[in-house]
């Protein structure tokens, strides 16, 4: 009897199938670096993209921050040498200041003499060569904001590309297939995005940090024309 018993549970061993643990495709982990290579050949020129977008953004925020700052006292300090009859004092002023205001107040300064029309046309030209040198390289990272998708999307196509054609040949039509070589080759669209992301996202806020410096300058010709006609306007009550 125990015999019988002993091969029922023999036989019933060998027909329930076991569950391989070492297969699961739910315990295989993927490192990030293996995840991220998937995604073809399109993601080397993105690659570079990022890097070059990283680089852009850092050196113009660094420049951008230097350059579009609006010191209130270096007006009060042109005003009170202006006051005094002073001009190379305020040309020191504007100087030492080493912005973009001080060049603007500093190209003023020295037209003093001149027709009014001419001070003020001259501080204009100035700030345009300032907002000029802010400006430089922005227009690539508006480039890049385009480019970068685009070459993500002609990666995933490329990749649905050979999908469909392996799957002409082989006749293999397995979900599996499908959306492995889906998920491989759609890493390089979402690549693409986060690059052009943050190239268009800096574009935008470089640009308005640009152009509230614009106007911010603009108050600053109009104050200084009022300083050098009425000299002494500011004691005035």
């Amino acid at each position: 009897m125990s015999t019988f018993l002993q091969l029922q549970v023999d036989t019933l061993a060998q027909a329930i199938p076991s569950v391989d643990t070492t297969n699961n495709p739910l315990t295989n982990e993927v490192s990030v670096l293996e995840f991220i290579f998937k995604g073809g050949i399109f993601l080397i020129p993105i690659a570079i993209l990022l890097f070059y977008t990283l680089y852009l953004v850092f050196e113009r925020y660094l420049y951008i921050s230097k350059a579009a700052k609006i010191d209130n006292h270096l007006m009060n300090d042109v005003r009170n040498h202006l006051n005094n009859a002073n001009i190379d004092m305020a040309v020191n002023a504007a100087e030492r200041s080493g912005s973009s205001q001080g060049n603007i107040l500093k190209e003023g300064v020295l037209t003093i003499g001149r027709h009014i029309n001419e001070i003020e046309s001259n501080m204009d030209r100035a700030a345009n060569i300032e907002i000029g040198y802010m400006e430089k390289h922005l227009g690539q990272l508006g480039l890049i904001a385009g480019i970068a998708p685009t070459l993500g999307f002609i990666g995933t196509i490329s990749g649905v590309i050979k999908i469909f054609y392996s799957i002409s040949v082989t006749e293999d039509i397995s979900i599996g297939n499908i959306s492995g070589g889906l998920y491989e080759k759609m890493i390089s669209s979402g690549a693409g995005l986060i690059v052009g992301i943050i190239a268009y996202s800096a574009y935008h806020l470089f640009n308005g940090r640009i152009d509230a410096f614009s106007l911010a300058i603009q108050k600053q010709v109009l104050e200084f024309i009022n300083i050098i006609q009425r000299p002494n306007g500011n004691k005035a009550k």
